[in-house]
């Protein structure tokens, strides 16, 4: 990962996105249950992340922050994408995140919420026509992803472990 000079890092938070161009990079932390989800540019390395907490909005009656969940947020990334100069045919995902990160003994859904999320997301982007072309998913330990614009990669680093591209 270089981290030349110009480069500039953003990051992202819980419920938050960004789209980057090249030469910058997207950075968020903390993906326990919840799931980062790239689009990747694979022409112009023009990319998007989301930090999606909740896999389903339809569940609220209010929605402030439409990026807190799967099924509207990642279609506002695209549309974002889109409007930046991207061609949805030279557009890939990749996921990281969706752990389950408490221990415990019930199965109900309610508690699965990084399996539930993990499904959503998958969901999204078959509706949307935008394969996934790799993912760390899953699991019972946090993450971190970066993407990098100018190299095309997208890495996933996990607690006392260099990054590894997915």
């Amino acid at each position: 990962m270089n981290n030349g000079g110009g480069v500039k890092e953003h990051k992202i938070g819980i419920a938050e996105h960004k789209v980057c161009t090249p030469p910058d990079k997207l950075l968020t932390l903390g993906l326990g249950s919840c799931v980062g989800v790239v689009l990747l540019d694979r022409i112009n390395g023009i990319g998007g992340m989301i930090h999606v907490m909740l896999p389903d909005s339809t569940q609220f009656t209010k929605v402030p922050n439409p990026y807190k969940f799967a099924d509207m947020g990642i279609p506002l990334l695209l549309n974002e994408l889109l409007k930046k100069g991207t061609s949805k045919h030279n557009l890939y995902a990749k996921m990281a995140g969706g752990a389950q990160m408490f221990k415990t003994s019930a199965k109900t859904s309610l508690l699965q919420i990084g399996d539930r999320n993990i499904k959503k997301c998958t969901e999204v982007l078959k509706e949307l026509g935008i394969r996934i072309t790799g993912e760390d998913t899953g699991g019972s330990v946090g993450r971190t992803m970066i993407l990098d614009c100018l190299e095309k990669k997208i890495y996933v680093r996990t607690v006392g472990k260099s990054p590894v591209e997915i």
